[in-house]
This record gives C-alpha cells, structure tokens and sequence, in this order.
C-alpha cells in the first residue's frame, strides 16, 4: 500500500509539463491570444462574434 504514494510522485513528476511546452505553434492562434481572444471549437457563444480563426484554421477565433 505504501508503494502507491510512491507510483504516484512518479507519475507526478513524469506527467509535469515543462516551461513553455504550451505555447500554441501556429502563428494564428498566438495573433488570437495575444489580442485577448479566445479559440474555440465550433461556433462561438452567443454574445461573441468569429473574428479570425486558430490552430490552422481549424478552430474560430473568438471575440466580444
């Protein structure tokens, strides 16, 4: 029983994500976060209009 607590700080530090392993690598959706924006699958929420798209032209690029 003791060994799970072991198996688990093992899996914790193999599973940790790393600096900067999240950055988005397609210039669109960097341009669509950096301007306060939100990507998003599909359409966006009602209040919200599609101003561009992100990763790729997969997903819209959402904004108030």
């Amino acid at each position: 029983m003791k060994i799970l607590y072991l198996l688990f700080a093992v899996f914790l530090l193999l599973f940790q994500a790393t600096s900067g392993s999240a950055d988005p690598l397609f210039p669109d959706t960097v341009e669509c976060r950096s301007q306060g924006k939100f990507c998003r699958v599909g359409v966006c929420p009602p209040t919200f209009a599609a101003t561009g798209t992100c990763h790729g032209g997969l997903l819209n690029c959402c904004s108030k």
